[in-house]
């Protein structure tokens, strides 16, 4: 629970515990985000290499400037953002990004799992508070907007002449991988 002397008006002391609890969450989950979009950017080989690695990188900016916009909430009601490597360890509970060095498909099909693992979680966090703080509410509805969007540019390298998602079924980064070599 977090330690706050203030909060923002309108917004009693336990509500803005919650919505910063939730937004600490989403913090996390962009950080860890704009690390791994980074760490593909450097590890993704093969045909169409240029082209995903040059879209990869205003990902991280956007996500980079997410987490930025959620900390600066945090602290706008009262609370302390917590923005190091353990606070992401403290509150994360998905795994770490799976794959090293590896083929385009295969990395874009890892990340069509991790986006729908935040974008799934923001939708969560959009729910929830809706009913504590519409403010903070449509800070993440705009994130998840973008989130869904660079999905959508994952996903059409995914696609097949069929119409078909390589990663639909995939329960795993591994599992998306496989299925998109």
């Amino acid at each position: 629970m977090p330690d706050i002397s203030y909060t923002t008006p309108g917004l009693d002391t336990d509500q803005s515990t919650r919505v910063i609890d939730l937004l600490q969450y989403r913090l996390a989950a962009y950080n860890d985000l704009h690390l791994t979009l980074k760490h593909v950017h450097w590890n993704v080989v093969g045909p169409n290499f240029i082209a995903v690695h040059e879209m990869i990188d205003p990902q991280v900016e956007l996500v980079r400037g997410f987490a930025d916009e959620v900390a600066e909430r945090i602290a706008t009601m009262g609370g302390s953002p917590g923005g190091t490597t353990g606070d992401i360890a403290r509150v994360r509970d998905w795994d770490d990004y799976a794959l090293r060095r590896d083929t385009v498909a295969a990395h874009l099909g890892a990340l069509d799992l991790v986006y729908r693992g935040v974008v799934t979680s923001n939708r969560d966090a959009i729910a929830e508070l809706g009913d504590l703080d519409p403010i903070t509410e449509d800070i993440v509805i705009a994130h998840t907007a973008e989130l869904e969007k660079f999905q959508w540019f994952v996903r059409a390298h995914l696609e097949n002449a069929a119409g078909e998602i390589t990663t639909t079924g995939s329960a795993s980064e591994t599992g998306a991988a496989d299925a998109s070599r």
